[in-house]
Order: structure tokens, then C-alpha cells, then sequence
């Protein structure tokens, strides 16, 4: 089974909500992942297909392959959180025990000050435990940009307090692919990556989560983001937990799920090889 430093993973909305999970981990394997992302609902999707706990691990231990990202904390700085959210979180803390991973990505829609963020960041971190919550700023969220990232996760004050940088959200920051964006964040306040690339030109601003839950592109296949955002996180010193190919697209997605796996891999490799090869030891 892989243990690689870096594990080269495909994230759950890669391959979309439709597909049966042992297609999910058979499609992944094929195309050359180390390992799957999955998200709270697409875990529940497979307990909904009749499988249970002890059936996925079987799955995953009959293609050699592990689950090495956990999907995604939300509304979280909300004072009176719905149970369907806190119900979430425990799924997320419990999918972490059962496949032994680490670190959970958490989002934030809703816009609060960095003083009340920070402070539900540390009530959410406390929860968690020794798990680690990786905060990911989204340029159409309430934590837009790495500074606001930056000040919620210091402002917590917590170990398990981290971020995850992503190539696609970065670059629709309107962030530069350069030092004096992190320079001011530890290298060990990053817990992973994940990567893709843009088009040439952002959809409007009003529906900028539309291009980012339908048309994402492959790493190193856009505008060239992907290596420069690989060669700055190098430079930094960054050692991710996961490497993610997080590629959001319908129109990849629509030419089946093993021909998008093999896609989505082999443009991560190139990339990869060409921005940060010592990943791929």
C-alpha cells in the first residue's frame, strides 16, 4: 500500500457525486493516484449503497489504494450551528479515524470579522482534537485571500490551526505567484495543496463559484499557473500531507470517470515534474 511522503491524490469533487465508490477508488487506481479524496457526503453515498465501514476498507484494500483526504467543514463560525452541520463535522472526525488520515479541509462561506472567526476557528480546532483543520481561502467565501487566511488561523492560536493553498483559488484572488504573498506565514502553517489550473479570463464575480464547481482546468493546462505556484510553495519550504488534483470540471468529468482520472493524472505529474519533482520521490 502507498505510503509516499506526498501522497498524489484525486479530491472528491474530481470525480463528482454520481459515481459508485468502488468505481471512485478502481478509476483512481488505474490512472495512478497514491490515494482518494472524499467528502462527508460522498462517504455517506457510500454507506447509502448498502456498504458498510468494515466493505470500504475492503474496497480499498482490494485496489491498494487509501483515502488521504477528508472533506469539508462548513458554517463553522456560525453561533448557532444547524445539526446537519454538526452531525458533518463528527462524520469528518470519524472518516479521519477510519482511514487514518490527519487533516481535514474546512471552507467558510459566510463573512465574519477576523476576531470572531479566529475565535470559532480555535472552538473548531479544540474539537478536533490532534486532528488537523486546514482552513482554504476562496476568493467568493468569507476568508477570500491568504491574508485574511493568515490572520483567522494566527488569531486562533491553535497548533492544529493550518491552511491549504490551492492553485484555482489563488489565482482568482488575483493573488501574484510570489513570496510577498506568504511571506510573513510559517512554511509549517501549510498542511497541503491542491492543484489545477484557470482559463484566461474569470467568470463574473457574482458567479465565480460557478467556474469553480463546473470549470476548472487541468494542472499546467490553462494559463500556467500550476508551476509557478508549485515553485513558489517549494521555495517556501512547504511539506504537504496531500497533494490534491482538485480539477472541478463538467466538461473533463464528462468523458467518463476513467478517462478523466487518467487525464487530471497525467497533466498533475507534468506539472509536478516540472514546478516540484522532489513531490513525486
Amino acid at each position: 500500500m502507498s505510503n509516499k511522503k506526498y501522497p498524489i491524490t484525486i479530491s472528491s469533487w474530481t470525480l463528482g457525486d454520481q459515481c459508485k465508490f468502488e468505481d471512485r477508488v478502481a478509476a483512481a487506481k488505474k490512472a495512478g493516484f497514491d490515494g482518494i479524496g472524499l467528502r462527508a457526503e460522498t462517504y455517506v453515498d457510500a454507506l447509502a449503497e448498502g456498504l458498510h465501514d468494515e466493505d470500504i476498507l475492503n474496497i480499498l484494500d482490494k485496489y491498494d489504494m487509501k483515502v488521504t483526504e477528508v472533506e469539508y467543514i462548513v458554517q463553522w463560525a456560525e453561533d448557532d450551528r444547524s445539526y446537519e452541520q454538526k452531525y458533518k463535522e463528527q462524520m469528518c472526525f470519524h472518516m479521519c479515524e477510519l482511514f487514518g488520515v490527519g487533516q481535514i479541509n474546512c471552507g467558510l462561506m459566510e463573512d465574519y470579522s477576523v476576531e470572531h472567526t479566529s475565535k470559532k476557528l480555535a472552538e473548531l480546532c479544540d474539537r478536533a482534537g490532534n486532528l488537523v483543520i486546514g482552513v482554504e481561502p476562496m476568493p467568493y467565501s468569507g476568508i477570500p485571500d491568504m491574508k485574511k487566511g493568515w490572520a483567522v488561523v494566527k488569531g486562533a492560536d491553535r497548533e492544529n490551526a493550518k491552511l491549504l493553498a490551492d492553485t484555482w483559488h489563488w489565482a482568482r484572488a488575483n493573488q501574484p505567484f510570489d513570496m510577498s504573498v506568504i511571506e510573513d506565514i510559517p512554511a509549517d502553517k501549510f498542511i497541503s495543496i491542491q492543484i489545477n489550473d484557470v482559463w484566461d479570463r474569470a467568470y463574473a464575480k457574482s458567479i465565480l463559484r460557478d467556474e469553480s464547481m463546473h470549470d476548472r482546468l487541468a494542472p499546467s493546462t490553462g494559463i500556467g499557473t500550476t508551476v509557478p505556484f508549485l515553485k513558489l510553495l517549494k521555495e517556501k519550504g512547504i511539506e504537504p500531507k496531500v497533494v490534491g488534483a482538485e480539477v472541478i470540471s463538467d466538461e473533463i468529468l464528462a468523458r467518463g470517470l476513467e478517462e478523466a482520472s487518467k487525464y487530471v493524472y497525467d497533466n498533475t505529474i507534468k506539472a509536478i515534474k516540472e514546478g516540484w519533482p522532489e513531490l513525486l520521490d
